[in-house]
């Protein structure tokens, strides 16, 4: 069977949709990239926006239209909250709530299999390992709690055994899931940053690096690791701010924060992590966020070093308390205060960028387009090379110096 794979959504979906195709290739299976030659089709969803969703259901229509005869099963987020729509589209043969590969499998007549560890993604030289699923807060915003469900952390010497499967392939391992601050708090295991000290130990040569981590569970020995060995744990944090109004973030339902212990613990990593990067998701116009309340966001972000920022218009989802919090913000000014913020996040990462020039730098190898090859830093930037290099000899991470060219960093032999 040829079995065509599409992700929405976030680096835990990713991950998930990889688990998927070993477990289809494991079993036989053929995944391709043509519509036209598929048998199947498995579509990984995710509920974050509604125009998110939108896209989904559109991109299931037009799959359809391609191919006819394709079977899709829609797995993920959305598929996990499906009121009969996703169910309904053309060409959908099943409708499997969450990441259960198993149940993915089964849905397209596969034999499922046994669950062995994810040995490699299909391609790239980055992986992502899911160290837990779902969380245990309730954002007011946030549907992906009512999809995946409470926070289970993934036992510590299974993880272990698949970032060596994974180091076997690629040069840098990105830590990721729902809610990955809180690991080993549902069983009682080693915190996340006995996790990464322990991953670092025992998994040789490859590079890790935190996905989104809420700020004030960043504790020392993270803060530590980043500061002592960046050429292991990437000194890197994308840590979500949403708003930078403690009014707002009570209506948010983020009571384990306010803006002003998110910015102490800020300021405690970058007293000690260069170069840092340092991102943050902000929420746009979320229900009742006044013109004040704009602004102390700005102060906020104006106020640390971040390096980018990922900003969304506020989308109220079916099924969560925000919807319920009173009328929306107007859409004129939830789209003046969302460009005023990725102004700011572009000024930002344009200066950081600038920073970097004629510094050294740790590049994990990426894409070729053309005849240009990305690669990414420690500190998370884009830094391009020729594609044929000599330097760079085959390898998948190298030590390199950045140049500036126009609005690019550019990469040289060190």
């Amino acid at each position: 069977m040829n079995v065509l794979l599409h992700t929405f959504g976030c680096k835990a979906n990713q991950y998930d949709t990889e688990v998927v195709r070993q477990r289809l290739e494991d079993a036989g299976c053929a995944v391709v990239d043509d519509p036209g030659a598929a048998d199947a089709a498995v579509v990984n969803s995710c509920t974050v926006t509604h125009v998110g969703e939108a896209k989904l259901r559109a991109w299931v229509r037009r799959l359809a239209r391609r191919n006819p005869s394709i079977r899709t099963v829609v797995m993920g987020c959305a598929a996990a909250l499906d009121d009969g729509r996703l169910a309904a589209l053309p060409g959908v043969a099943g409708v499997v709530g969450g990441a259960d590969a198993g149940a993915v499998a089964r849905a397209l007549g596969v034999a499922a299999g046994a669950e062995p560890e994810l040995r490699r993604f299909a391609s790239g030289s980055r992986a992502w390992l899911k160290i837990q699923d779902g969380c245990d807060e309730h954002c007011t915003f946030c549907a992906t709690v009512l999809a995946r469900g409470r926070g289970r952390s993934r036992e510590p010497e299974a993880l272990v055994r698949e970032a060596a499967l994974l180091a076997q392939s690629h040069a840098e391992i990105v830590l990721t899931g729902v809610h990955i601050g809180t690991y080993g708090r549902d069983c009682g295991g080693p915190p996340l940053s006995a996790l990464v000290a322990r991953l670092i130990e025992r998994v040789d040569g490859v590079r890790f690096r935190l996905s989104s981590v809420e700020a004030t569970e960043v504790d020392e020995p993270l803060v530590a690791l980043m500061a002592q060995a960046p050429d292991r744990l990437a000194p890197h944090l994308h840590a979500p701010l949403q708003s930078g109004s403690d009014r707002v973030l009570k209506r948010m339902g983020r009571h384990w924060y306010t803006a002003t212990a998110y910015r102490a613990a800020i300021e405690r990593l970058a007293e000690r992590v260069a170069p840092l990067g340092l991102g943050a998701d902000v929420i746009a116009g979320f229900p009742g966020e006044t013109a004040a309340d704009h602004d102390a966001t700005l102060r906020a972000l104006e106020a640390l070093p971040f390096t980018y920022l990922h900003v969304f218009p506020y989308s109220g989802r079916e099924g969560t308390a925000a919807v319920r919090l009173g009328p929306a913000v107007e859409s004129a000014a939830v789209r003046e205060r969302a460009a005023e913020l990725r102004e700011l996040g572009a000024a930002r990462e344009a200066a950081h960028r600038a920073s970097r020039a004629g510094a050294r730098a740790d590049l994990v190898l990426e894409s070729r387009r053309g005849g240009v090859r990305e690669s990414v830093t420690e500190d998370y930037l884009t830094a391009l090379l020729p594609a044929d290099a000599a330097w760079v000899l085959g390898r998948a991470r190298v030590a390199a110096r950045l140049v500036a060219r126009g609005p690019a960093l550019w990469a040289e032999a060190a």
